[in-house]
């Protein structure tokens, strides 16, 4: 089996590993009703997807 000559150094090993961070998820605010959704889903909120509704949400007289 193959041992490195050389041991990898911290700024070696951390220059490779910066791309295997986390990421924000894309978000995007609703035209209906400005709550915040991912992009190409309903929303949760209104039910409206493109100007159409296309999911029946239940409104709460609390809100």
């Amino acid at each position: 089996m193959a041992v490195p000559f050389r041991r990898t150094s911290k700024t070696k090993k951390r220059m490779r590993r910066t791309h295997l961070k986390k990421e924000v998820g894309a978000l995007t605010t609703c035209p209906k009703c400005g709550a915040t959704i991912r992009p190409h889903r309903a929303c949760t909120k209104c039910g409206y997807y493109k100007n159409k509704e296309v999911i029946q949400v239940e409104k709460n007289d609390a809100e």
